[in-house]
C-alpha cells in the first residue's frame, strides 16, 4: 500500500483470466507481492491467462522494469499467455522490457482487444 493508505494494485480473477491492476508508481515491494498473488493465482485455479492492466501506472523506473523481467521469466518458464494493457508508447516500450520473450502481447488502450486476444487461442487449445 501506499504511503496514503491507497491501493495501488489488484490481482484477481475475473471469469478465467488473472487480472492485475495496477496504478500510480510503484517500488520493488510492491512489484513482488503483485507478482505473488499472481502466481498463487495460478498455482490455485485452472487459469493459463493474465491480463495486466497499467492503464493507470507511473512509468516504471528502468530498475523497476529490470525486477518485474526477473518476475516474468517465472510466468514465461509456466506457459502463461500475457496481455499487457497500456496507455502510451513509453509504458508499452517499457512493457517489453519487462517481460522479454514469451507468449505476450501490449495493447494500447483497448480492454475488449486485450480479453479477446487472450481468450482466443481457447477455441484452438485441445480439450483435456
Amino acid at each position: 500500500m501506499s504511503p496514503m493508505g491507497e491501493q495501488r494494485t489488484w490481482v484477481g480473477l475475473s471469469g478465467d483470466l488473472i487480472v492485475a491492476r495496477v496504478r500510480g508508481s510503484l517500488s520493488e515491494d510492491e512489484v513482488a507481492a503483485a507478482q505473488q498473488q499472481v502466481l498463487l493465482l495460478l498455482d490455485e485455479t485452472r487459469c493459463s491467462r493474465v491480463l495486466y492492466d497499467v492503464l493507470e501506472m507511473e512509468p516504471p523506473s528502468i530498475n523497476l522494469t529490470l525486477v518485474q523481467r526477473e518476475h516474468s521469466e517465472q510466468l514465461h518458464r509456466k506457459g502463461v499467455r500475457i496481455a499487457i494493457l497500456v496507455p502510451d508508447t513509453r509504458t508499452a516500450f517499457l512493457a517489453r522490457l519487462a517481460f522479454g520473450q514469451g507468449d505476450y502481447r501490449v495493447i494500447y488502450n483497448d480492454l475488449a482487444e486485450a480479453v479477446a486476444w487472450l481468450t482466443q487461442a481457447e477455441a484452438s487449445d485441445p480439450q483435456p
